[in-house]
């Protein structure tokens, strides 16, 4: 079931979206050469706790995974791309981390990732990292009240393969609002013009995710982690994004320089 929300509704996630976008802008800052992936995880723990807010990802169980998602972030570094599992892992130079987050606050949620290199970083991850951000505001420019969702699918398509990127169709962007993950699915490949309306009152989260050479994906023992099936580097960039009778509402945007507190 897809719930349209209300001006007032939408502004409530757009609190929990201020938060995330935030925090992320933050926690870029803290990902660095010698930091252990694990002291980022409890700064974002310590950070949701003190706003009062609640992670979608604690205790987190869909269908794949073994057991319940016991952290607050997703940290997927080089070949991983999504749900990768914080682990006493020390970030190296020209690391290519990605940082995935969704939070509730007062029962309205937001949802949003980035991706960035410690270090010194390699012209081709950069590529790979700018390609995931220009197909996501491509995204959010078809998200246009009265068109389709394929419209939005097809224009993160459309970059990818301007970039010589694959697309995977097993995971993409979703629905959102009450909880972290509704309908609809909003898959990163498609054909405009087709699918769903875009109604104003819809809330989505658009999520490109690239791996350099391939389309393939492996999951790690865990259950969670995802990687790219031949080892290459993946990047992953996420906005909540809300349709109004005006056009497309990034409910996450990170702030520029936000100082990391100790």
């Amino acid at each position: 079931m897809i719930e349209l929300k209300s001006a007032e509704e939408i502004g409530r996630m757009a609190v929990a979206g201020q938060f995330v976008g935030e925090l992320l802008a933050e926690l870029k800052d803290v990902a660095a050469v010698g930091v252990n992936l694990m002291d980022i995880e409890h700064h974002a723990r310590r950070r949701i706790k003190e706003r009062g807010a609640e992670s979608c990802y604690w205790d987190y169980a869909p269908s794949f995974g073994r057991g319940p998602f016991r952290n607050v972030l997703c940290l997927s570094v080089n070949d991983a791309v999504l749900h990768g599992l914080p682990h006493d892992y020390v970030l190296r130079d020209g690391d290519l981390v990605s940082i995935d987050m969704a939070v509730g606050i007062d029962g309205w949620v937001a949802d949003s990732a980035l991706s960035v290199i410690v270090g010194t970083p390699d012209p081709a991850d950069l590529k790979l990292i700018e390609a995931t951000e220009v197909a996501l505001e491509a995204g959010i420019a078809a998200a246009q009240p009265g068109g389709r969702l394929g419209d939005v699918s097809a224009a993160i398509g459309e970059v990818a393969r301007s970039y010589g990127y694959g697309v995977n169709g097993e995971f993409g962007g979703h629905g959102i609002g009450r909880t972290m993950h509704e309908d609809p699915h909003v898959a990163n490949s498609g054909r405009p013009r087709r699918g769903m309306r875009l109604d104003p009152g819809l809330t989505i989260a658009i999520e490109p995710w690239f791996c350099r050479s391939t389309d393939k994906i492996k999951f790690d023992e865990d259950g969670w982690t995802i990687r790219s099936a031949d080892g290459s580097r993946t990047a992953h960039s996420e906005h909540t994004v809300a349709i109004t009778a005006t056009g497309p509402q990034v409910l996450t945007r990170r702030p520029a320089h936000v100082p990391a507190s100790a």
